[in-house]
């Protein structure tokens, strides 16, 4: 079946998560983790297993999404490296400005997509999507999935490309995926200074 729309981010969201279970469940246990990956997990959740003194870990912290982010889940979190954000101006050059706190807040959940979304799912999402497929974030937004070369690669609305460095970090609440730039959403709500 073809869509020839764009559904609702969490409804595409919870379609990739299911791409890759077994069983067709999204949702195993209340955590959306297989008891193989939970158990692969242990008990440290994404925001203990971030760098503390990690540019995205400190913007996240500033705009108090550190608390989400250790909190029940299940959560996928596109972590740029830190050279990314050594690229980047605006809000996210300086996330203590509480002027710069909806701007960030919508910058980060960009990079936060809901359930556990493995490598995997994302790659069999592409190629069920013929070469790409459409990823909701928690921001509300969508991010298009492709591949390059094996590797996973997300544009963001700008027409900006991230590629995934490192998959799949598990943790208690969720996985982490390394990317090499800083993704942004297509443009401020009205109302919002850029």
């Amino acid at each position: 079946m073809k869509l020839s729309f764009i559904a609702p981010a969490a409804v595409l969201a919870l379609a990739i998560v299911g791409c890759g279970q077994k069983d067709g469940s999204a949702n195993q246990a209340n955590t959306g983790q297989s008891s193989e990956a939970q158990k692969q997990a242990g008990d440290e959740t994404i925001a203990a297993g971030l760098d503390q003194n990690g540019k995205f870990f400190q913007a996240a912290k500033a705009v108090g999404l550190d608390g989400t982010l250790g909190g029940p889940g299940p959560y996928t979190v596109l972590v740029p490296n830190d050279a990314a954000f050594a690229k980047v101006e605006g809000a996210l050059k300086d996330p203590a400005n509480p002027q710069n706190r909806a701007e960030l807040t919508r910058i980060l959940t960009y990079h936060i997509l809901p359930g556990t979304v493995l490598a995997e799912d994302l790659g069999k999402a592409v190629d069920n999507g013929k070469g790409k497929a459409m990823i909701g974030t928690m921001g509300g937004e969508t991010l298009t999935a492709t591949k390059d070369g094996g590797k996973i690669v997300l544009t963001d609305g700008a027409g900006t490309k991230a590629t995934v460095t490192e998959a799949d970090q598990k943790r208690s609440n969720g996985v982490v995926h390394m990317i090499d730039t800083v993704l942004t959403p297509s443009a401020a709500p009205t109302g919002t200074k850029q």
